[in-house]
């Protein structure tokens, strides 16, 4: 018969060390590694990717999503661990789209002030 592992040891019997503490960079954590909290580069392209579609403000919003998710993309190369890269990609598509998208409405709105006086 094998003994209880439940039971309480018996009076005077050494106790066992409590096994480590498990820790697995690998794994994710409490967001299932939907939030990348470990890379705020690309999180932040993010939130800023999508505000870039603000008028009056989009334009350097979308620039700095772009330029930040580009070195989050960066940082997810060199350490995959810390994940990010869909964040970063959102952040690289939307400012990009949305720079490209003001700065054109900008310099339509310059052109169109110049030659109609």
């Amino acid at each position: 018969m094998k003994p209880n592992p439940y039971s309480a040891p018996e009076p005077g019997a050494p106790v066992p060390p409590p096994p480590p503490a498990y820790s697995n960079p690998n794994e994710g954590d409490a967001t299932g590694g939907l939030i990348p909290y470990k890379n705020p580069k690309a999180l932040i392209s993010y939130y800023l990717g999508i505000l870039s579609g603000l008028p009056l403000i989009g334009l350097p919003i979308g620039l700095t999503a772009l330029v930040l998710g580009i070195l989050g993309l960066r940082d997810r190369k060199r350490n995959p661990v810390i994940k990010g890269g869909f964040h970063a990609g959102v952040g690289i598509g939307c400012g990009g789209f949305f720079t490209l998208l003001w700065a054109l409405i900008l310099f339509s709105l310059i052109v169109a002030l110049m030659t109609n006086p």
